[in-house]
């Protein structure tokens, strides 16, 4: 069966930057494959692209740009935020969880969420990075397709792969 929108695809593969021979950014062979719903925006396009009328027991390779992949790093998206955000009600910080290599969760006056990683922690601020952790990376993926089936009719409404035949939510 060809690999074709909404249908449950699992793969095995290895992300390396830049070419196959790059350094490992991460793989799943020694582990759980990467299973996930074809064409229903679960994975970026240009990766599903590459991967569409392909047949369980292919194997493939490929290299995305960055503009494919999560977009250039941009420098405007390192912002230094005033450490009185992270105060309480009573004008306190905990500085206990600001810590640098952090991910932090923040949101905005509109209540949209924006996953960050902490820089570095000033006395008066803190420098998150909201950068994807691999924008402006080369990503070259190279794997094999172990399956591909129809998604489930529940599957599908909930958007998501059912392992197992069982829906864990």
């Amino acid at each position: 069966m060809q690999i074709q929108k909404n249908q449950v695809v699992s793969i095995h593969y290895k992300l390396n930057e830049d070419t196959q021979e790059g350094p490992l950014i991460e793989e799943t062979f020694s582990g759980e494959p990467l299973t996930f719903i074809f064409g229903i925006g679960m994975m970026l396009p240009a990766f599903e692209e590459h991967l569409e009328n392909k047949n369980a027991g292919d194997k493939f390779f490929f290299t995305l740009s960055p503009e494919e992949a999560y977009g250039p790093y941009e420098e405007e998206a390192v912002i230094d935020i005033p450490i009185s955000n992270f105060a309480d009600e009573s004008g306190n910080v905990d500085r206990t969880g600001l810590v640098a290599g952090s991910p932090i969760n923040m949101h905005d006056d509109q209540g949209r969420t924006f996953m960050g990683v902490i820089q570095d922690v000033k006395l008066e601020s803190i420098i998150v990075d909201f950068n994807h952790p691999l924008s402006g990376r080369t990503l070259h993926f190279h794997g094999d397709i172990l399956e591909v089936r129809p998604a489930t009719a529940s599957e599908l409404d909930h958007g998501h792969v059912h392992h197992g035949g069982h829906d864990h939510h």
